[in-house]
């Protein structure tokens, strides 16, 4: 369910990397090219941006889908930034919560997104309760699986985890609860973008001019674009990408004596 991309770079238009390309995510909310689950993208759609000397992003959501929003390619147009984090929703259960259940979901300087389904929701997951406290559980913004890990992804941020450890430890938690969920989490606070592929597509751009781009597909046929491996962590700077294996559930995220990850420095 849902295409998602994150940006961080050289301060880019919203609609150079979100309306302009030929297959961007504004397209993808009708004719998604590599989207193995669902065919449309119209139950909600938002972006996320940072402005220039502002640490806390702004958002831009609605209920409906983007291509009814008269508004949003002006704004898109005109709106400048060094990161973003934009999503066209696919919800697994429409109705309740409208805008408030599309991402990205925030929290002081975070963006978030889960681009996947969680298997039995809400009951597979009730036993993760225990580990939120009662704010935590009575803050959630919607009543979908996607505001709960993020949920689970923010109580680790918040006890210090780095952005990295939170998603892994995350979706290990949440896939050894709901064996079969997919659990494409993003994630950015301005400067970097940290990401997981767990049961659906990821791919990256390292940009000739500067900056980096994780999607769910690629906005255009650029041969640079990089499919990640399922079941990995996937980290992103403007001047580096690093690609972890993520291990599955009761296994450790990484072992001694395990190959040194690829690091791809920025063109």
């Amino acid at each position: 369910m849902c295409r998602h991309l994150a940006y961080v770079g050289p301060a880019e238009p919203l609609g150079e990397l979100l309306v302009k390309p030929p297959h961007g995510l504004y397209r993808q909310s009708w004719a998604p090219r590599r989207q193995r689950y669902g065919t449309v993208n119209a139950d909600g759609f938002g972006v996320g941006w940072y402005a220039e000397g502002d640490p806390v992003p702004a958002r831009y959501r609605r209920a409906g889908p983007v291509w009814a929003d008269l508004s949003f390619a002006d704004l898109a147009r005109v709106v400048r930034t060094r990161a973003l984090l934009a999503a066209v929703r696919d919800a697994t259960l429409s109705g309740a919560d409208a805008e408030a259940a599309a991402a990205p979901f925030t929290a002081g300087t975070w963006l978030f997104s889960h681009n996947g389904a969680v298997p039995g929701w809400p009951g597979s997951l009730a036993p993760l309760v225990a580990s939120l406290s009662a704010e935590d559980v009575l803050s959630l913004e919607a009543r979908n699986d996607s505001a709960f890990v993020w949920a689970l992804v923010l109580a680790r941020l918040r006890a210090g985890d780095e952005e990295g450890q939170a998603l892994a430890d995350t979706v290990l938690e949440v896939a050894a609860a709901a064996p079969g969920a997919r659990l494409n989490l993003l994630l950015t606070g301005g400067d970097t973008v940290t990401a997981t592929a767990w049961g659906d597509t990821l791919w990256y751009l390292t940009r000739a001019g500067g900056g980096t781009v994780v999607a769910s597909e690629p906005y255009d046929d650029d041969p640079h674009w990089r499919e990640v491996p399922d079941r990995t962590l996937l980290a992103a700077s403007r001047t580096d990408v690093l690609l972890t294996p993520l291990k599955e559930p009761g296994d450790a995220l990484t072992s001694a004596g395990a190959p040194a990850p690829p690091r791809e420095p920025l063109t």
